[in-house]
């Protein structure tokens, strides 16, 4: 009995996951359907990649809130880009989707890197005005108005499917949940199997123990925020391509989705444990709420109250596991 009290203790929010699809699978018709689990998993892609980005910074002890802003930033970025190439392949999509993610993100995960370890100021402060440039230049570049007449091979990695049938003639496994599970996977690698990921737990347990004990952790710091911004600019470049073009607007309010996301999946915002696992298993649960309430015809803005709720019940679950242990 104890060792299952220990076990539900340690893995609640795989539980609370399968509640709910057992909750929403009961009072809904239609949520275990094919249709819905792909389109649900298709969902998820975006806040995975946002998600397993901040992951990394919020094991250090910082925060980035200005994924949702980088992210339409990549993605204005990538089709603009994507206008210059009328006939372009889907090959040559897909090149200027990374590309575009890497340039956006690297940029400004820089930047987010430097301003926290070279000019010391805070993440929170950091990461807010990268948030707000970031989102002003979308709109200057733009005008306002959103990125038209990109061709239909751009929307290939957003928007297209495999398996096709006579049943489902578009096709059934959506490429950019593939694409997303294959780049989760290796973010996660990277985390748990690999000198650096030691070195990002180490750093968020304690700094100063971490710099004694020889780890550059100005540089840990400093590459993880570029991995963070790389993440949530290939998040907007995915939304872009799904969407067939660019808007300014885009992806507004989801670092509030993927922070509760990375919290709710054991995550400790005082930094030192978390994995992007887990992680995945918070960005499920967010997904089955807004779908789930979706088919229930609830309102959208009810959708954000039980957000905002279940991130304020994550936190102070955290505090009170930090102050027993």
């Amino acid at each position: 009995m104890e060792k299952l009290k220990a076990w539900l203790k340690k893995n609640m929010v795989i539980v609370f996951l399968i509640g709910l699809c057992i909750g929403f699978g009961v009072t809904t018709d239609t949520f275990f359907t094919t249709k819905n689990v792909m389109n649900l998993t298709s969902q998820m892609a975006i806040n995975a990649l946002l998600a397993t980005g901040l992951t990394y910074v919020i094991i250090l002890g910082g925060i980035d809130i200005s994924v949702g802003s980088v992210a339409a930033l990549a993605g204005v970025f990538s089709a603009m880009v994507g206008l210059m190439f009328p006939n372009m392949s889907v090959f040559l999509s897909i090149i200027i989707l990374i590309v575009s993610s890497l340039i956006i993100g690297g940029i400004c995960g820089f930047f987010n890197g430097i301003m926290i370890t070279k000019f010391k100021v805070v993440p929170m402060i950091t990461t807010l005005a990268t948030m707000t440039i970031a989102r002003g230049v979308t709109y200057i570049v733009t005008g306002g108005t959103a990125v038209f007449g990109l061709p239909t091979q751009f929307s290939w990695l957003g928007a297209g499917r495999l398996l096709v049938t006579d049943s489902h003639p578009n096709g059934i496994i959506p490429i950019i949940t593939l694409f997303t599970i294959i780049v989760v996977a290796l973010m996660h690698i990277l985390l748990s199997k690999t000198v650096f990921g030691r070195h990002v737990y180490a750093t968020g347990s304690n700094l100063q123990v971490a710099h004694l004990s020889g780890i550059n952790t100005n540089r840990v710091i400093l590459k993880s925020h570029i991995l963070c911004s790389i993440m949530a600019a290939l998040g907007g470049v995915l939304v872009a391509s799904k969407l067939q073009n660019g808007q300014p607007g885009a992806c507004e309010g989801y670092e509030m989705y993927a922070i509760a996301s990375t919290v709710l999946g054991g995550t400790s915002l005082s930094g030192g444990s978390g994995s992007v696992g887990r992680a995945m298993f918070g960005v499920a649960i967010i997904a089955v709420i807004n779908n789930g309430m979706n088919l229930l015809s609830i309102s959208s803005y009810w959708q954000k109250v039980v957000i905002g709720s279940i991130i304020l019940l994550a936190v102070i679950f955290d505090m009170s596991q930090k102050k027993k242990a």
